[in-house]
């Protein structure tokens, strides 16, 4: 079994992998680590929970060995490794770990992300960092301030290219890879590889090495589980679920932001402590929700798919999929996040009639069926009574005895009020004309300019006062010169 000694790693590096339990490399690490020390682009493809932080941070590190220093000055801190992600959470992690696999090295490191004030990043820009993790959005936003400069970058890094070309950010790449040097080293990975994808792999990459580790495939410690249940009893199933087995640190993915909150609030309501992160939350919002749950204190966090990127907590027992995914490689990556590091966990997904097909997309892909297990009482098609009809519908009176009831009620005699005119009575006397003109028979256009087509209208002129003034015009005399 290969270890990371034997790997090339300098010897400040393995002490704090030694600090952090890291005994052997996992293959993608085994594979990337040794090509990016030499220095070569790399094109990684890899999911979540396969250790490719590490993968391509400790070669990072290791090749700015020789700029490491403690001097004060900021010039002697310069940017030199620029780490992409797609989401704040992600990009939070992805600089806790070089954080903590620098620290017998004196390197710099900081991450920077939308949703909080820039003023609070810029006075650490100020001092000078040699690794910034940054989001696309806020990295072009300190740029514009002209608050760092990428002049003297020679390590790009893009985490997760995939999702950042899902959030729109392929504008903002072109224009960071733009300032950034021609000669600097270029490592990026992905989870799926679609055409743009790989389009933006052919401009930012130059004769990169691809490496494919178990791509769609699934932990062998995560246990996969599906209860078929129908669409409206998912969250008294979840409730079930939760409540029978005490579960605890419960990651549930749903597919809208509304439906995230909703959720939240209905488990919130019976008792389950849940809290929601999505993409419209504050940043302060979804940082306290989430250490709240690392922490043990919320018992569940309901999540979409772009919110729980970059979510690492170790040891997370159970990922429920309360929607199925409707991509079936985001199936991989959320139940990717239990059971890492060799540690156990289990993927529950609550599967109604109408995701068959995600079903058979996902099954397709990992290359085998998930094992469908009815809950007792929540079988498919036995869908709860709505709110609306929870009372039992009034029963119908027997006819005698309705009968009966309104030959006791004391008949009312009303006074009727006549609104129209007797039958017997002309309609002329009737209704009085209100206008001759209005009333007047249809006459063919052919005689419509005869006189007598029409009876006369006898229609009273204006007698409003009308007020006029003339002026005459104003001869200029001659002077008398």
């Amino acid at each position: 079994m290969t270890t990371f000694a034997e790997l090339g790693l300098a010897p400040n590096i393995l002490r704090a992998l030694d600090d952090m339990g890291y005994a052997t490399p996992t293959p993608i690490q085994e594979q990337v680590i040794p090509l990016a020390l030499q220095g070569g682009d790399i094109l990684g493809a890899a999911q979540t929970g396969t250790g490719k932080t590490a993968a391509f941070a400790l070669p990072l590190l290791q090749r700015l060995l020789p700029f490491a220093n403690t001097g004060t000055s900021p010039a002697k801190h310069p940017i030199r490794a620029l780490i992409l992600t797609p989401t704040r959470e992600l990009a939070i992690q992805v600089e806790e770990s070089v954080k903590a696999y620098c620290k017998h090295i004196p390197l710099r490191s900081l991450v920077v992300y939308g949703g909080v004030s820039i003023n609070t990043q810029i006075p650490i820009l100020k001092t000078g960092v040699e690794i910034l993790v940054a989001t696309p959005g806020r990295l072009l936003d300190h740029v514009q301030n002209k608050t760092l400069m990428l002049n003297q970058v020679n390590t790009l890094v893009l985490d997760e290219a995939d999702r950042m070309l899902d959030m729109g950010f392929m504008p903002d790449l072109k224009r960071i890879v733009a300032l950034l040097p021609a000669q600097r080293v270029n490592m990026m990975f992905s989870a799926t590889f679609p055409e743009e994808i790989r389009k933006l792999a052919d401009s930012i990459l130059n004769n990169p090495t691809f490496i494919e580790v178990a791509r769609n495939a699934t932990a062998v410690t995560v246990t996969q589980v599906m209860h078929p249940v129908h669409h409206e009893r998912k969250r008294q199933l979840l409730a079930h679920l939760i409540k029978t087995r005490d579960l605890k640190q419960v990651l549930v993915f749903t597919g809208t932001k509304l439906g995230c909150n909703r959720l939240a609030n209905e488990l919130n309501k019976i008792g389950l402590h849940a809290d929601a992160i999505h993409g419209d939350k504050t940043q302060q919002e979804r940082i306290k929700a989430l250490d709240a749950f690392k922490a043990g204190t919320l018992r569940v966090l309901v999540a979409t798919d772009v919110a729980a990127r970059g979510i690492d907590i170790e040891a997370l027992p159970f990922v429920v999929n309360y929607d199925l995914p409707h991509n079936a490689e985001d199936y991989v990556h959320r139940i990717g996040r239990t059971g890492r590091a060799g540690a156990s966990g289990e993927a529950i997904s609550l599967v109604s009639e109408s995701e068959t097909r995600y079903l058979k997309d996902i099954e397709k892909l990992i290359g085998t069926p998930l094992e469908a297990t009815i809950v007792p009482g929540f079988e498919p098609g036995a869908a709860d009574v709505p709110a609306y009809q929870s009372r039992p519908p009034r029963p119908e009176r027997p006819a005698e005895r309705t009968g009966e009831r309104a030959a006791e009620r004391p008949v009312v005699e009303r006074p009727v009020v006549e609104l129209l005119p007797e039958r017997s009575a002309p309609r002329s006397q009737a209704v009085a004309s209100r206008d001759a003109l209005f009333d007047a028979p249809y006459v063919p256009s052919a005689v419509t300019g005869s006189a007598s087509a029409a009876p006369a209208v006898n229609r009273q002129p204006s007698k409003k006062p009308v007020a006029a003034l003339f002026r005459s015009p104003v001869k200029s005399e001659p002077t008398g010169q």
